[in-house]
């Protein structure tokens, strides 16, 4: 078999024209100008902002395969929406203060809080997401990922002071509510009971209400499980049902002594 034979066997499986990887790294630039724009005291906002369209432009320059999409017209819808991402994400930074003990500082959650880090992501891919712009929302939401170890689908709605504390190894899926003053750390699952491509479009993920704290490794499944108001989940539950509000669910272990070798 020739070099040849073997390289035009290689192109005529190239079937994906639109697929372009610079695209990847793109927009894991502008995902991270976007973040230091919102928080480093030392970047103009003015500045940066008018450089963000013209990253945005490029970004779409490769991502807009449909010709009756405006991408102009989705850069300043998710633009008019940052001075309310920023207000979010400033009561999202103040919750983690008030509630990790292990927090000093405010500046502290800006700088190395990789939990605060994803939902900034999550709150900026989320946009994109509502406004329907394609691939984007997705590869910031897996940068995100790569860097922090928390999965949130940008399908999600979450509302605001959203502490996530730890956060390596939590996923929570597309079609996941989750309301305001909620806790959740590591290891949490907000997940589907069953995964099949017939339910697209179907609600597969929970919904978590006011005032839950979620501690590590609960695992939460399926559209119509409903976490009520000011309820505790302990860590390592496994949840397939609606749970009332005010409650306090958790998983109980068994100790027993080892029998003494004679």
């Amino acid at each position: 078999m020739s070099l040849d034979f073997i390289i035009k066997k290689i192109q005529a499986h190239k079937k994906k024209p639109n697929l372009d990887f610079s695209l990847k790294n793109k927009t894991e630039i502008f995902t991270d100008k976007l973040f230091h724009t919102l928080f480093d005291a030392n970047i103009s906002v003015d500045k940066n902002i008018r450089q963000l369209g013209q990253d945005f432009d490029e970004i779409t320059s490769i991502a807009c395969f449909d010709p009756e999409v405006s991408c102009e017209i989705v850069w300043k819808a998710f633009l008019a929406k940052l001075p309310e991402i920023i207000e979010k994400l400033n009561l999202d930074a103040q919750e983690i203060l008030d509630n990790d003990p292990a927090a000093k500082t405010i500046e502290e959650i800006y700088l190395a809080y990789p939990g605060f880090y994803a939902i900034a992501v999550y709150r900026f891919s989320h946009e994109f997401y509502l406004i329907d712009m394609p691939l984007i929302p997705r590869m910031m939401s897996e940068y995100a990922h790569r860097l922090t170890g928390i999965d949130i689908n940008p399908g999600a709605k979450i509302g605001t002071h959203f502490f996530i504390d730890h956060g390596t190894g939590i996923v929570i899926g597309e079609t996941a509510i989750i309301k305001n003053h909620v806790k959740i750390y590591q290891g949490v699952t907000l997940g589907a009971l069953q995964v099949s491509k017939d339910m697209q479009n179907k609600k597969r993920h929970p919904t978590v209400e006011d005032n839950v704290t979620i501690y590590a490794n609960a695992t939460i499944l399926g559209g119509k499980t409903n976490i009520g108001k000011n309820c505790t989940i302990g860590g390592n539950v496994w949840i397939t049902e609606s749970i009332p509000e005010n409650s306090l669910v958790y998983h109980t272990s068994q100790t027993k002594l080892k029998s003494k070798n004679k």
